[in-house]
């Protein structure tokens, strides 16, 4: 079997730009990057003629639910489900049981993915209000940066103490990221309409809970922070269209110290699919109104958005069954991520080389991950065919997620995720797994 491979015809979207072009895949590395490649030596041909290529996605945030949640997902399915997705890196959270937030814990996830991880991985290093000396003793090399949790989420990981937070803003030089959503305003508020409808409150009521008021109040407090202190922050998961004033776009992401998140379900759904779908897209923080969609986009498109995630976070469907105060937020997307965002930025007359930038290109960038992230002689081969031309339903039996449910069953998207290729190997082939796990730890280039 060669270890080369030459994929010709394809039409690559890189770094702003749309060409047709041929690419040597020599085993795991990009070698040559040309309008003809021939070649005479033994190599397997792949013609590419009207697809895409693009570099894969880098998720910066997942949760993949291993180790102590297994029953949710694990490294193995919910990495399969990824590579399907064109995703071929991920970040994952440090909320799973025990948290990842000192070095045990840390190499107990690195050693699970090394062995189990279809896609690339790395970690999140967790901050508590008591935590900064293993913050400060951490190898750097061996994690994405800080998660702080400032709302609450699944794990029980909230961070409140803001003497303990300004302490590892100023302590660090890694990237911390948040996710922003104020405790106080949240328990007034579930309070207020426990008070009103008992327990089960309606779905359809948890932007009103998980608000506006609470996700800007957070994010300023963090971007505040960061400012007064110099640390380089980026904020996970804006929601809201009030939170994008928080944010500059007037500079390079290279030079920015200060960025910020969108995630697909925040770029798809809005506050009236809670009355067909329910607590399937419960997600902290909650998906808002149209306008507030609409707004997200935009930002999108003139960079006050820089990144875009999946935060994938897979519960059981019995789980998400449970009445309003006992149901948990998060859902799965890491499979569909990039096909829904695809489909619905035309809506928006955004192109597939904005999508790029913010799914693969940007995410290199700030989390400085080497040799990643884009489609150059030299990186390595993490890069997914995609045709445009034929669409996908989503069905229960095409689902990899172990949860085995999506809140986009019965959605057809108008691309396919048709090849993709982690670490030169192809890992995905026309709907199928046809790998063993192929992912590497991923390397920072710090």
């Amino acid at each position: 079997m060669s270890n080369k491979i030459l994929i010709k015809n394809a039409t690559i979207v890189n770094e702003g730009t749309s060409l047709i072009s041929d690419i040597l895949i020599e085993g795991s590395i990009i070698s040559k990057i040309d309008k003809e490649i021939n070649i005479s030596s033994s190599v397997n041909i792949i013609d590419a003629d009207g697809l895409i290529l693009i570099p894969g996605m880098i998720d910066d945030q997942v949760h993949f639910r291993e180790p102590g949640l297994t029953h949710k997902g694990d490294i193995f399915t919910e990495s399969r489900a990824a590579v399907a997705g064109g995703v071929t890196s991920f970040i994952e959270m440090p909320n799973t049981i025990p948290n990842t937030i000192n070095d045990s814990t840390l190499y107990q996830k690195i050693n699970i993915a090394k062995s189990k991880s279809f896609a690339n991985f790395s970690f999140m290093f967790g901050g508590t209000n008591n935590n900064l000396d293993d913050i400060l003793n951490v190898d750097e090399s061996n994690i994405a940066g800080i998660k702080l949790f400032l709302g609450s989420s699944t794990g029980n990981m909230l961070i409140d103490n803001h003497e303990a937070i300004e302490k590892i803003f100023r302590n660090t030089k890694l990237p911390i990221s948040v996710h922003c959503e104020d405790e106080d305003i949240i328990k007034r508020n579930l309070i207020n309409h426990i008070n009103k409808y008992g327990d089960d409150i309606p779905m359809d009521l948890h932007p009103e809970i998980r608000n506006q008021e609470a996700c800007y109040k957070s994010s300023k407090f963090a971007v505040e922070l960061a400012k007064k202190t110099g640390a380089r922050l980026n904020v996970f998961h804006i929601s809201t269209a009030k939170e994008l004033e928080l944010f500059d776009n007037s500079i390079p992401i290279s030079e920015k110290k200060i960025t910020s998140e969108a995630c697909a379900h925040h770029l798809w759904f809005t506050d009236k699919d809670y009355k067909l779908l329910g607590s399937k897209i419960k997600w902290n923080p909650a998906i808002k109104t149209e306008a507030d969609k609409n707004e997200l986009w935009e930002a999108v498109l003139n960079d006050k958005i820089d990144i875009i995630a999946s935060d994938h976070s897979p519960h059981t469907l019995e789980e998400k069954k449970r009445f309003y105060a006992k149901c948990p937020s998060g859902g799965p997307m890491v499979q569909h991520s990039i096909i829904s965002l695809l489909t619905e930025s035309k809506k928006h007359n955004i192109g597939i080389e904005k999508i790029v930038e913010k799914i693969s290109h940007n995410p290199s960038i700030v989390f400085n991950i080497k040799n990643r992230g884009f489609i150059r002689e030299g990186y390595f081969a993490d890069i997914v065919l995609i045709d445009t031309k034929k669409s996908y339903n989503v069905s229960k039996d095409s689902l990899l997620y172990k949860c085995n449910w999506s809140p986009f069953e019965g959605q057809t998207f108008d691309s396919s995720i048709f090849m993709t290729f982690v670490n030169g190997q192809i890992v995905y082939d026309k709907g199928k797994i046809v790998s063993d796990p192929k992912g590497k730890q991923v390397i920072f280039d710090r």
